[in-house]
């Protein structure tokens, strides 16, 4: 099952409202069977942890609210199992969105898919 939820733009926000908004995409994959992608509307200058809240995703997924919780303080994501980012690059939660970003959700893996490949080509 495949989740796909798009917003648009609501007609009965004032013009000089709606010219304040972006787009932005998030996109998570908790496992192969479920997958969320969203298209939302947010306004200019909203951080990457304001978003996924707007989008209603720290109440869904109560993992990516508890790891948000410890991380919420830091700017430079070093972790190696940090868990959003924008097209692929480890984020900051404060990271302040730019109009179309996809905001990725990153889900722990059970093996390096680096090991798995070389598993398989010894086989």
């Amino acid at each position: 099952m495949v989740e796909l939820t798009v917003e648009g733009r609501d007609n009965s926000v004032p013009q000089s409202t709606q010219a304040n908004l972006m787009t932005v995409y998030l996109a998570y994959s908790e496992d192969e069977q479920r997958q969320h992608y969203l298209a939302l509307q947010v306004k200019q200058g909203t951080s990457l942890h304001e978003a996924l809240a707007q989008a209603g995703w720290l109440e869904k997924f109560a993992e990516l609210a508890a790891w948000c919780e410890q991380v919420i303080g830091i700017t430079t994501p070093t972790a190696k199992c940090w868990h959003v980012g924008i097209y692929a690059q480890k984020q900051a939660l404060s990271y302040l969105l730019q109009p179309f970003d996809r905001i990725e959700v990153y889900r722990s893996l059970s093996a390096d898919p680096m090991s798995q490949r070389k598993n398989k080509s010894r086989s």
